[in-house]
């Protein structure tokens, strides 16, 4: 390596990952029900010492899967620590939900409803760089604590200290992939197809192709192929990149529309590595793609075999023995979203909003993927996992922890 990044790498047995759903349940936050309409009772925790959080995921649209798995984790949280003592008084924490659905622009008027309506004291979420974005604003104009869970884009925090996340950022993954693919492929030309509307997608290939070139010292080691949101024909690009005789390629985006690309290119006799990001750790990913993504090679934030904190393993026998398989990495980030804000109110002695953020800008925080503390941005320092997809196995398999000094 010739950069301060340090790589780590330990080969070790595979982990079977499958991600299966959880029984809890929280409330759910509407527009405008009929119940408040008519002026009823909308929750039975109206009265009495509740904390209310909300849960801004897409539980519909095309993030909907992944959506899923990171409430997942914040119920389990909510299941083993459902109070919190707060200066004294016990609390009992109401999760409730909003739907981003999947959209940058929904993601705003969910955001409000949460902060607005629902009057939560933080919010949680979200799946996807698109719907926080989009939700970023409202937070900061709402004065609301929140803590993003897979969103990976620098702009999700950007000039907003009431936003936060527990997953590393796009330019350190960009920055892990382009390493990977040049030391551990030896590839010195990479062909790179992205979504040109999604933030996510266009911004970790950005940071991937530019560390890429400093590495090779070659402008031209980059070819670039771009799609939109929803396409499903990608021949054309397939082609383009396939033209110009890469060693791989990078395909970041939202785990279905890569997962037909890397099928198309397949199916076109492309046999080169294939190489993408975070959001490719679910079932999704190998159900649309079928067996001609095996092989496949990502960056994520957690696995059962990658010891990130003492409090890893208790959580993974757990989940095991309540659901038979492996946890996903963004159902740990999302635990780890629900505690870290449970312990910054204890800390902080307050319910109060700002006493709250200030709690959680100060904290150092040992979950189970890692110590959590952030930046002046609001980011964590994170190490990355990487895995590669298993089709014969249904599962994503541990490969390497990457880890930064």
């Amino acid at each position: 390596m010739k950069k301060a990044l340090a790589l780590t790498l330990s080969l070790v047995m595979a982990a079977s990952l499958s991600l299966a759903g959880c029984g809890s349940s929280t409330d759910t936050a509407t527009d405008d029900t009929a119940a408040e309409a008519e002026g009823e009772e909308t929750s039975s925790s109206d009265s009495g010492d509740v904390i209310k959080i909300g849960v801004l995921e897409p539980i519909t649209g095309s993030y909907a899967a992944g959506g899923a798995i990171e409430i997942e984790g914040i119920e389990i949280a909510n299941s083993e620590r459902p109070t919190v003592t707060v200066d004294g008084t016990e609390y009992t924490i109401e999760l409730v939900q909003a739907d981003n659905k999947s959209d940058k622009v929904e993601a705003v008027t969910a955001a409000q409803r949460l902060i607005e309506n629902d009057n939560v004291t933080a919010i949680i979420g979200s799946y996807s760089s698109v719907p926080s974005v989009g939700a970023s604003e409202a937070v900061k104009a709402g004065e609301t604590p929140t803590v993003g869970v897979s969103c990976t884009n620098p702009l999700v925090t950007e000039g907003n200290d009431w936003y936060f996340r527990v997953c590393f950022i796009d330019p350190y993954q960009g920055t892990v992939m382009a390493y990977y693919a040049y030391e551990e492929l030896g590839a010195t030309k990479v062909g790179v197809a992205y979504d040109v509307a999604s933030d996510y997608s266009t911004g970790l290939a950005q940071y991937f192709m530019e560390e890429f070139k400093n590495l090779t010292g070659d402008e031209d080691s980059i070819v670039e192929a771009t799609y939109q949101t929803g396409d499903q024909d990608f021949s054309a690009q397939i082609t383009n990149l396939a033209a110009a005789e890469p060693d791989c390629f990078f395909v970041p985006g939202n785990y279905t529309e890569c997962a037909l690309l890397i099928k198309q290119a397949r199916q076109q006799g492309v046999e080169l590595p294939m190489l993408g990001g975070d959001t490719f750790e679910i079932n999704d990913f190998l159900e649309v793609g079928g067996d001609e993504v095996d092989g496949t090679v990502f960056s994520t934030f957690f696995d059962s075999n990658a010891e990130l904190s003492s409090k890893t393993g208790e959580f993974v026998a757990n989940y095991r023995e309540a659901n038979g398989t492996e946890p996903a990495g963004v159902t740990a980030l999302a635990y780890d979203a629900y505690m870290l804000i449970c312990d910054a109110l204890e800390s902080c002695g307050s319910t109060d909003r700002a006493a709250l953020r200030d709690a959680i800008a100060a904290i150092q925080y040992e979950g189970v993927t890692g110590l959590t503390a952030f930046d002046e941005n609001g980011d964590p320092s994170k190490p990355a996992v990487i895995k590669v997809a298993n089709t014969a196995n249904q599962t994503f398999d541990y490969v390497t922890t990457i880890s930064v000094e």
